[in-house]
């Protein structure tokens, strides 16, 4: 929490200790170090020991989140490496369910991994992740993720993008939708998580409409190259900056709209 101001957790995703360690110089800035391996996918998932590798070089007080994959269905298989990143050092479960094509099979896949990390560590947290451009690969429509958490006992829904191609969140769902998604999360008391190359410019909507956390990489790596540049502290700062600016004003608006309607 950042006092009255409307709370946007900023999720940075390394994909190496050594980026980690960057990470680390720019704690003060950022809320939860994701931990992936992007030349597997959106959601790719890195080896055990550079979760714990991570964990090991990141202040104690932030939170390790770790995605899973891009996962087929396949609910044993996805369930077993959930549990894999939870023993080594996650609180957050990332699984983006790319090879779920119906809301069932998406809730089958989601419902072992709860019951996986749960057993192991109950205070960890389950994201269910979709994609905004599902239609590109035929999975889960995204506004179906919150009903799909939910109904699996998740902690927060999702929306990354699935094909890292230059395009980004608001290109694939317009900012209404996005809100819809954020609606339908909070409505099932879930958090609402947006991510898909967001960038500075992107903030502004994503406070406006309520989301919780927000996932970059390339927006805070040199050149804004989420694969060959490398996350720098600066702009991390820069981002964290930009998005307070945005919590302010919105808290400003808030307060002026509660007076308004007061009367």
């Amino acid at each position: 929490m950042r006092g009255k101001e409307p709370t946007l957790l900023l999720l940075i995703s390394p994909d190496s200790v050594e980026e980690a360690l960057d990470c680390a110089k720019a704690a003060e800035h950022l809320d939860i170090v994701d931990v992936k391996k992007p030349d597997e996918g959106s959601l790719g998932a890195n080896f055990p020991w550079v979760i714990r590798e991570i964990r090991d070089a990141v202040p104690a007080d932030k939170p390790v989140s770790a995605t899973v994959g891009d996962v087929p269905f396949k609910p044993g298989t996805v369930a077993q490496a959930a549990l894999g990143a939870a023993v080594s050092g996650a609180s957050y479960i990332k699984v983006g369910l790319y090879g779920c094509t119906t809301p069932e099979q998406a809730v089958e896949v989601m419902r072992g991994v709860v019951r996986a990390v749960k057993d192991h560590r109950p205070d960890a947290l389950v994201v269910a992740s979709g994609y905004a451009d599902a239609h590109r690969i035929g999975c889960v429509n995204p506004l179906a993720l919150p009903d799909i958490a939910r109904r699996a006992g998740c902690d927060a829904a999702m929306l990354d993008t699935a094909i890292k191609d230059g395009t980004g969140l608001f290109d694939h769902l317009p900012a209404d939708v996005c809100a819809e998604f954020v609606r339908l999360a909070h409505a099932a008391d879930l958090l609402a998580a947006l991510a898909g190359s967001v960038k500075a410019a992107d903030l502004g909507t994503l406070t406006r409409i309520g989301t919780d956390i927000v996932g970059v990489r390339g927006a805070v790596c040199e050149g804004g190259d989420r694969n060959a540049g490398r996350i720098q502290p600066h702009l991390v700062a820069a981002f964290r900056a930009e998005m307070d600016r945005h919590a302010r004003e919105a808290a400003a608006a808030a307060d002026v709209a509660a007076i308004a309607a007061a009367g």
